[in-house]
Order: structure tokens, then sequence, then C-alpha cells
């Protein structure tokens, strides 16, 4: 029995992909490059939540609106909790470590890692929110963290469909002739170059309105 569950995790993953890798290994390419996007997305974080709970210590705290206040209390909230979450893998990693656990460590990770980005573009767009309100005023504000969020959701949900139909192309779940793959090629490329234009333009049209 344990020389069959050997066998088999010594088998190519998926034949299919050319990279020739047992799921074992396929697993701990995984784990890798999840612990590279966490490192990317904590560094992120943890500057903003230090940038966060600094302004309580600044001179000029007491002059917030309650509004203000509100929204820099969440922030601070969410920060911590985004920092946390982003933790989260590595503890799940000792708590499994050496109980033959990869496959599932690697789906929970998956599954927190866009826990963490979520949080990251809450962030994001809450801090925009504040500073605008504080510095411009209410109306300037709301626009500014509208289109901060714009331009996140736009960014991520284009680069997910890029990056997923280069994905199916090369996965081997699909078997396109020369043509289909031209296709999922072109449309991948399209879609990159329109989220491109998206955000030139976002970007141009939220200066003409906050100006």
């Amino acid at each position: 029995m344990a020389d069959r569950e050997s066998d088999e995790s010594a088998a190519d993953a998926d034949p299919a992909d050319g990279r020739d890798e047992s799921v074992n290994e396929r697993m701990d390419r995984n784990w890798i490059e999840i612990l590279q996007e966490l490192r990317v997305t904590q560094t992120g974080t943890q500057i903003l939540t230090g940038f966060l709970l600094a302004i309580a210590f600044q001179s000029k705290f007491d002059e917030l609106t309650t509004f203000q206040v509100r929204v820099y209390l969440t922030l601070v909230i969410t920060a911590v909790l985004t920092t946390a979450t982003g933790l989260a893998p590595v503890n799940l990693h000792r708590g499994l470590f050496r109980k033959h656990a990869k496959p599932v460590v690697v789906r929970i990770a998956h599954i927190i890692l866009r826990i963490t980005l979520v949080g990251v573009g809450i962030v994001l767009t809450g801090t925009v929110l504040l500073i605008f309100d504080v510095v411009v005023g209410r109306t300037s504000a709301l626009i500014a963290a509208c289109f901060t969020l714009l331009v996140v959701i736009v960014i991520a949900g284009n680069a997910a469909w890029t990056l997923g139909s280069i994905a199916l192309l090369f996965s081997g779940a699909v078997t396109p002739n020369l043509l289909g793959e031209a296709f999922v090629a072109m449309q991948a490329i399209a879609v990159g170059a329109f989220a491109e234009l998206q955000y030139i333009g976002l970007r141009r049209s939220g200066g003409a309105v906050t100006a």
C-alpha cells in the first residue's frame, strides 16, 4: 500500500504541461510561489499599517472629525487583520509540518492569499478616502476613493482574465487548433492592453475631476 502511494506521488502530476514534476514537487513549487506573493503583499500591508498607527500620535489627530476618526479606526482594524491574515499560512504550515498535508496547506494558503488581497484593496481605498477628506474635503475624498476602488477592480479583473487565458492555453485542459491558440493569445493580449488603457483613462479622468 505504501509503495503504491509512493509511486503515485512520484508520477508526473500533469504529463501535458511539460514540467515533468511529481505531485509533491508541484505542491512544493506552488507553496514557494505563494510565499513569494505573500512577501510582496506583507511588505505593503506592514508599511500601510505602520503609517496608520503613526497617525494617532500626531499633534493634529484631535482635529479629526467624527467621520474621519471612524474611517481611521476601521482602517487600523482592517490593516491589522490583513497583516495577521497574511501570516496565517506560515502558522498553518508549522501546524501541519511533516504531516504529509502539503496539498491541504497549498489550497488553504491560496484562499488566505485572496482574502489578504481583498483586505489590501480595502485599506488602499480607505486610506485615499481619509487623506483626501482631511486635505481637500468630503466630496473630493469620495470621488478619489471610488476612483481608487474602480482602478483596483479593473486591474484585478482584467489581469485575472489575461492570466487565466494564458493558463488555459498552456494547461492542456483544452486542445485548440492553431487558429484557436491564436485566438486565445490575441484576446489575452487585447484584454491586457484594454486594462492598460482603462487605467490611463481612469487616471486622467480622476485627475480632471479632483482638480
